[in-house]
């Protein structure tokens, strides 16, 4: 209980919210062409320097340590920190972190990663932890704002990885020819094609609504359909819902006129193309989903559109198993394949990044994130965090492990609470 004892007379005996103003003022204060603000900044380093000295000088061999971890966490973060370092007994050695509605909140920070979270990023990279994006955007849009808000340096220094497309390729500058993988390249042939058809068809066949309201994201792999409306707003779920309903029944015959997929086939009573809206071959995609994902389920039967006493053939059956469609409310309706996913995909950064004995910190809000919490908290390789809008099932993981759970656009508060946790695991 030493360390306990230590850090409720640090908190009870220190002005560490006078500290951690102080610290946040060096850290954050923009640099400015101006004497006064200068002069301001250097007032506020020298009283930080003061406060750090008195709790170093009261905690002898461990009050850097203290010092350090008053300046960066709140009293809940540090305890909470502590929590888990007496339980896991290790620190997080990797950073695996979402992007839209988990470092950066369209709600709540603008759509912009905040600066404070941004800084605490580089804190990590300083002491050797490695960052692995893990989204579901293209990897030019990730690459933009990580160079924006990280500098080059810290995106270039090798310790950085991207995975992108949820999955489907791995981008870690600094590594050779291991500097960006294309894991699409590794799918069979079979698959590989039914995406491949199904881009090409998917706008030029779609019918006037969703052609209008929705443009394809620029994947080099999966097919994304993203609303032309804001993300979140009454006409991005309307339009969204369509797309998924239409995705659904495209990729019911594309699967279904694909040679490759065992014999699978839709009869065509007259001989010609079918329909796509409502075309058997839809028929057994929406049966299938709906079957495996509650929301999609939910957006079906709302829009009258679940079939009923339909059978799925085999064939049908054990190809679709190895293709996943993936719908995010107001925000986007997806095909991708089941063997391409976030886990697949930070398992092959953490091999380039040769992080062989993992212990992350996986921050994400979505079913495809979840993904990874699983695989960590199952291998034993790591803790999550989601905000607090994040998906049901996703929420429900992470309460019930250890309950990281922060507010919308305030990454920082988990952040902090790691960095409190890597600062004390050192501390007998």
């Amino acid at each position: 209980m030493e360390r306990y004892d230590q850090l409720y007379r640090l908190y009870d005996d220190f002005d560490t919210e006078t500290l951690r103003a102080h610290q946040a003022f060096v850290d954050l204060f923009p640099p400015l062409d101006s004497r006064v603000a200068l002069t301001y900044w250097e007032d506020a380093s020298d009283e930080l320097t003061d406060l750090r000295s008195e709790i170093e000088d009261a905690f002898p061999g461990t009050g850097e340590t203290y010092a350090d971890v008053a300046a960066h966490a709140t009293r809940g973060q540090v305890f909470t920190g502590l929590d888990l370092a007496t339980k896991y007994n290790r620190p997080v050695n990797a950073l695996v972190l979402d992007v839209d509605e988990t470092l950066r909140s369209a709600g709540n920070t603008d759509n912009e990663i905040p600066r404070e979270t941004l800084h605490l990023l580089t804190e990590f990279h300083e002491v050797g932890v490695p960052i692995v994006v893990c989204t579901g955007q293209t990897l030019e849009n990730v690459k933009g704002f990580l160079g924006q808000g990280l500098g080059n340096a810290v995106v270039n220094s090798g310790d950085v990885s991207v995975v992108y497309e949820s999955g489907t390729g791995v981008f870690t500058p600094g590594h050779g020819p291991e500097t960006k993988r294309l894991l699409y390249d590794e799918l069979d042939a079979d698959v590989r094609g039914v995406i491949d058809r199904l881009r090409q068809r998917v706008l030029s066949d779609a019918p006037d609504g969703i052609a209008r309201g929705c443009h394809l994201q620029g994947n080099e792999f999966n097919v994304t359909l993203k609303p032309n409306f804001e993300t979140g707003s009454a006409d991005a779920e309307a339009v969204i819902d369509d797309a998924l309903v239409y995705l659904l029944d495209l990729l019911g015959v594309v699967v279904a006129a694909d040679p490759d997929s065992d014999g699978a086939a839709v009869d065509r009573d007259d001989g010609g193309e079918e329909a796509v809206v409502g075309a058997p071959a839809g028929e057994w995609t929406r049966t299938f989903y709906a079957e495996r994902d509650p929301e999609i389920r939910g957006v079906l039967e709302e829009r009258g559109e679940l079939p009923s006493d339909v059978t799925v053939p085999d064939a049908v059956d054990s190809f679709l198993d190895r293709i996943d469609v993936a719908y995010y409310e107001a925000d986007a309706a997806e095909v991708v394949s089941r063997e391409l996913n976030k886990p697949v995909g930070v398992r092959a950064a953490f091999e380039v990044l040769g992080i062989e004995d993992p212990f992350a910190l996986v921050m994400g809000d979505s079913k495809s994130d979840l993904r990874v919490m699983e695989w960590v908290t199952e291998a034993d390789a790591g803790i999550a965090a989601a905000p607090e809008h994040a998906s049901s099932v996703v929420l429900d993981h992470v309460r019930s492990t250890d309950g990281l759970v922060f507010p919308p656009g305030d990454a920082g508060d988990v952040l902090r609470t790691v960095y409190a946790l890597n600062r004390l695991a050192t501390v007998e």
